[in-house]
């Protein structure tokens, strides 16, 4: 039985004080949510004031994006070193906003999941197709590149340490949601490219997250599916008690 994973993914929103009150306000909230693993994500500059205000609480505390070098002179970015030290425990890799906007490749990604992986970080690799690749015919032959190109090299032992997530683009921030059915059947072609590129049991256990518009009134329809087992929430995790309700299916 694979354990639901609730992923709140801030972006670039949230101080170090509302931070703060959100965590307080959270907490009690989630307290006895047992039934899954809970991971928000701030923005860098949150990180040390979320991980603080978490303390006590079953709640991990990621990152958004790293660099996959250990140090150098790379402005702007931070180590997975870097994060192991705020406190941070996983990290969101290749988001689509990331492919989207900065210029994510497959091979970066891969990268950054093998150095997360030898931080000690969990990976939370991010697949998914656009609008046009979807009406074009293309979902697979998408999700097969980024899967194969993120994943590419590791060993059994390491796969079955990272979470997937799928999350069609053109889903996200538009208030369109793929329907249960659909997120199942992409969740249910990424497990046997596990199979096929690890091993059965491997792929039985890997962890797919959906996310795309995910908010209070359709986490049950999503969560009713076998295939998927939990959600990486955008700007629903923004509010405490929406992602709350959220946590608690």
């Amino acid at each position: 039985m694979r354990r639901p994973v609730i992923a709140g993914n801030w972006k670039m929103y949230k101080t170090q004080a509302e931070a703060r009150a959100y965590f307080a306000a959270l907490g009690p909230m989630v307290a006895r949510s047992t039934h899954a693993d809970i991971i928000v994500a701030p923005p860098f500059t949150a990180i040390p004031a979320a991980v603080e205000a978490a303390k006590g609480t079953a709640i991990s505390i990621a990152a958004q994006n790293m660099h996959w070098e250990t140090e150098g002179a790379f402005t702007g970015e931070v180590s997975a070193a870097m994060l192991v030290e705020t406190g941070c425990r996983a990290v969101i890799i290749a988001h689509s906003e990331r492919r989207q906007f900065f210029g994510e490749t497959d091979e970066r990604a891969n990268k950054k999941v093998r150095a997360a992986l030898a931080a000690g970080l969990t990976p939370i690799l991010c697949v998914g197709e656009t609008l046009a690749e979807r009406e074009g015919g293309k979902t697979e032959e998408i999700l097969e590149r980024q899967f194969r190109g993120g994943t590419a090299a590791l060993t059994g032992a390491e796969f079955s340490r990272i979470i997937l997530a799928y999350e069609p683009v053109w889903a996200i921030g538009t208030g369109r949601t793929a329907t249960p059915e659909m997120a199942s059947d992409a969740h249910r072609f990424l497990r046997q490219q596990a199979a096929a590129s690890f091993a059965p049991d491997r792929a039985a256990g890997l962890r797919i997250l959906y996310g795309g518009s995910v908010k209070p009134d359709n986490i049950k329809g999503l969560m009713a599916q076998l295939e998927i087992d939990g959600a990486l929430v955008g700007g629903a995790s923004l509010n405490a008690e929406a992602f709350a309700s959220i946590v608690n299916f």
